[in-house]
């Protein structure tokens, strides 16, 4: 009889509840800075997933202004809150227009990977990289954390968006860091494209 009620209750249960779920962990170049949050990519981009049929429900996590040290610090909460099976990691570009420490940087994102793993989730990490006025030896240091965590824990390393957004001038705004809401459908897609092969 038990057995009987719980077929009847697993094909009762509505499909979408059966949905993993990716949390966008970023600063503002996710949050959706200085536009509604259904303009954000990460809004936008879970329609095109599931229009692939991958059924996943994204939670914009993103907090603007955010360092990898901030966001090291709300991560348990929000990995217990959500219970993502997928993290996209948008974390650092404020640590590198700080000036902070390369090694500082790493630190954090490897114990934001750590606790990602830990939570049973599969981390994503996006490369992020700073304007070269910050001089070549930072700057070189800064952009290789990215790879070399990729490899030691051989996770998705995904593209910079921002490197083919800020080729168009209309996608920019004036402040010349910030996408504008014009750009995040593109946005959106690009990211589809890239996270795809690894869910």
């Amino acid at each position: 009889m038990m057995r009987i009620l719980a077929l009847l209750l697993l094909v009762m249960t509505p499909v979408s509840s059966f949905a993993a779920t990716l949390m966008v962990f970023g600063d503002s170049l996710s949050a959706g800075y200085q536009m509604r949050a259904e303009q954000s990519w990460p809004r936008l981009m879970e329609p095109m997933l599931n229009s692939d049929g991958l059924k996943l429900k994204v939670v914009n996590a993103s907090i603007s202004g955010d360092t990898t040290g901030n966001g090291l610090a709300r991560l348990p909460k929000l990995l217990k809150q959500h219970s993502p099976d997928y993290v996209i990691i948008e974390l650092g570009a404020n640590d590198g227009l700080r000036g902070f420490p390369p090694a500082t940087v790493e630190k954090n994102l490897t114990a934001i990977i750590d606790l990602i793993y830990n939570s049973g989730a599969e981390p994503m990490l996006m490369q992020i990289r700073i304007p070269p006025n910050y001089g070549k030896r930072y700057t070189s240091q800064f952009e290789a954390i990215y790879p070399k965590l990729s490899a030691s824990f051989e996770l998705p390393l995904l593209p910079f968006f921002l490197e083919e957004v800020i080729l168009q001038d209309e996608w920019m705004m004036e402040d010349g860091l910030h996408p504008t809401a014009e750009a995040q459908p593109w946005i959106a897609q690009f990211m589809t494209e890239a996270i795809t092969p690894f869910l």
